[in-house]
């Protein structure tokens, strides 16, 4: 884990939308694979007699295969590396946002648990914990939303790794394409080379 950053895996028009508009994008967490997580929201929601939740979610983790696969598969997948300090700072001019890293459980720690309404929007199950989250969270009673877009500086972005399945004969175009948007022209762009990494195999022909 990297202090310093958040990493965010998401698909390359998300990625246009927040770059050309300088905006990043919370939604209702009800479409969430996990229901378990997202019937928390839910709950959070109701209890505190809400009108609107949502939420975005990032990793504290560095770069892995199960981020890749699960959150932004095959070639248009991306990650956007945000600096975390000016990012947590632009966020918090919004009122009404929470955000926390996730609190992991197993169901023995949550059968002798007395679980406060404040913090269910940041509790999972234990066997997610190597996704190592961190979570916006946006609440109001006053308006219904489907979603609430956050200006966001683009000196929060440190780096944009592009999927490590996008074909190298194309990742030349994309980043072109990206750094063509307004004020993106010195973005640092790169390819993963997670599942390909030249020096790796390099090192492994060394063996004796």
């Amino acid at each position: 884990m990297n202090a310093s950053y958040l990493r965010r895996y998401t698909e390359l028009p998300a990625l246009i939308y927040m770059l050309s508009e300088r905006r990043i994008t919370l939604l209702d967490p009800a479409s969430w694979d996990d229901s378990n997580d997202s019937h928390y929201l839910e709950l959070y929601r109701d209890k505190k007699k809400l009108k609107s939740v949502l939420a975005l979610c990032f990793t504290q983790a560095d770069e892995t295969y199960h981020h890749w696969r699960v959150f932004a598969g095959g070639s248009g997948g991306v990650c956007v590396r945000f600096k975390r300090a000016p990012f947590l700072a632009a966020m918090k001019r919004q009122s009404g946002l929470k955000a926390s890293a996730v609190n992991y459980l197993t169901m023995e720690d949550i059968r002798g648990h007395k679980i406060a309404v404040r913090d269910l929007p940041f509790l999972k199950r234990y066997a997610f914990q190597h996704e190592n989250e961190f979570r916006l969270v946006y609440e109001s009673k006053s308006d219904s939303v489907p979603k609430l877009d956050i200006e966001l500086p683009l000196s929060c972005i440190g780096r944009i790794t592009l999927s490590p399945w996008v074909h190298p004969a194309l990742s030349a175009h994309v980043k072109q394409l990206l750094r063509s948007i307004d004020g993106c022209a010195k973005l640092e762009i790169v390819r993963s080379t997670l599942i390909s990494n030249a020096e790796w195999k390099k090192l492994g022909e060394t063996a004796s």
